[in-house]
């Protein structure tokens, strides 16, 4: 089967024309009243209200709530940079450290017109569930910068991202913070935030970065283990569910990097593919999706849109409803909500994305019976990998591609059985489960460690 490597992958960033945009017109700037422009529920009031449910099942003292749910750091700059026609645009970029009790933050940077402070808040305290449910003494952090990068240049990109990393020489670290790619970032974005740093610091310092190209001490399997890791959750969920993944139907929504190899990964395991999508539209074929085909078109024309012969053309809401045994939402938050979590279909939900399921949805899929493997689980397979490049990075000794995949599919099913017996002892789901026990995890390290001050 074809398989796309990093060299070959297409990105977004790829497609840049190298021409000045006849114009610019940077996003308005973020309001918030408790919901997006579009009327989406705002990530952090839904991570606050599974944090808020946990806190209550552990009897959380009001003090530990009170700084497990208060970022320790959250840093906003101004990115000043020179257009090719010699004007000047000030975008602004966002770092927010949410908890470095087990260790070093960790987290993506992400760069889009859409980009907010209480989007980055809540994608950083998931980093934190999610470094302690896979077991990593990494804490959470996140990053962004408000941009719209289909309408910048690679240069443009490239002085935002040097301006951005040398804005933040006193956050970023090997041993402070640590980024790595997210949406509309990639390894080129992650080499030149390697290069900026270690400028500064007047030496190489490869562990300030994860998912660098392999030539700069990127690890092997390191742009896979997101998609593998849903792919080794939703094995995991199917075997619970008392389906073989040769007889399982499944949904992707979402085509990029987490889904297309997650697609392509349970292809390999035998499941029949019925629906893709990315942000132009998605397909969906009863009889099966053929996956090569799919990616390979991807990769030719950079989306889905009109053109694939794989399928009958269907919007990407319709694809969230589509009967099929595993529905995985790996494009962005929100997706699955209180307005359409009844019309659900599918047995088994396995979160790609971060947040694709809103609060106001959890007691509907309950309800019906549908098992959601939550985010800080089934995509945890990407930090836990990070976490393996820092590593090697730190030990200057690197890993094979078969030593890294099986270490990260043991993780992912250690931490997968983990959550399910947690759930059955405490009579919750799956997604109330891991952030009993992440959350149980860092508080009890800090009681241990205790407050300075």
């Amino acid at each position: 089967m074809a398989k796309k490597s990093a060299s070959d992958t297409k990105h977004p960033l790829k497609r840049f024309s190298d021409e000045q945009p006849a114009s610019y017109k940077e996003p308005a700037p973020f309001e918030h009243k408790g919901a997006d422009a579009n009327g989406h529920e705002n990530p952090l009031h839904s991570m606050m209200q599974r944090f808020d449910k946990a806190a209550e099942i552990l009897q959380l003292d009001p003090g530990i709530y009170k700084y497990l749910s208060t970022p320790v750091k959250c840093v906003i700059v101004s990115i000043p940079i020179t257009m090719e026609d010699g004007s000047i645009e000030v975008f602004e970029g966002y770092r927010v450290i949410h908890n470095d009790i087990l260790g070093p933050s960790k987290g993506g940077i992400r760069y889009s017109p859409d980009v907010n402070l209480d989007e980055i808040k809540a994608l950083a305290a998931w980093m934190t569930w999610k470094c302690a449910v896979i077991d990593i003494p990494f804490g959470g952090a996140k990053g962004g910068v408000r941009c719209d990068p289909r309408k910048l240049t690679q240069r443009q990109l490239e002085s935002i991202t040097r301006r951005y990393t040398a804005n933040m020489l006193d956050v970023f670290g090997p041993d402070r913070d640590i980024p790595a790619p997210d949406v509309n970032t990639n390894e080129q974005v992650m080499a030149w935030i390697l290069d900026t740093y270690s400028m500064h610091m007047k030496r190489t310092e490869p562990g300030v970065v994860t998912g660098k190209p392999l030539v700069l001490g990127g690890s092997r399997g390191r742009r896979e283990a997101t998609g593998r890791g849903v792919m080794h959750s939703t094995l995991c969920g199917l075997s619970k569910l008392g389906i073989a993944p040769n007889k399982a139907t499944v949904a992707v929504e979402g085509f990029g990097n987490v889904g297309s190899i997650s697609a392509a990964s349970l292809y390999e395991k035998g499941a029949k593919i019925v629906a893709i999508s990315d942000v132009t539209g998605g397909y969906y074929n009863a009889k099966g999706i053929d996956i090569d085909a799919a990616i390979k078109w991807s990769d030719e024309h950079d989306h889905l849109l009109e053109g694939f012969a794989g399928g009958e053309k269907i919007s990407t809401d319709e694809l969230l409803t589509v009967k099929c045994d595993v529905l995985i939402p790996a494009a962005r938050e929100d997706r699955i909500t209180d307005h359409n979590a009844a019309k659900v279909q599918a047995k088994l939900i396995v979160e790609g994305a971060n947040g694709p399921t809103n609060a106001g949805a959890d007691s509907i899929l309950e309800s019906m019976g549908v098992m959601v493997i939550p985010d800080i689980l089934a995509n945890a397979g990407g930090v836990k990998v990070s976490y393996f490049e820092w590593v090697q990075n730190r030990m200057g000794y690197y890993w094979d591609l078969e030593t890294v995949n099986k270490r990260l599919e043991d993780a992912m099913v250690l931490a997968f059985d983990r959550v399910y017996e947690n759930s059955l002892k405490h009579g919750v789901s799956l997604r109330l489960s891991s952030y009993i026990l992440a959350i149980d995890k860092v508080a009890r390290t800090l009681k241990l460690r205790g407050i300075y001050g």
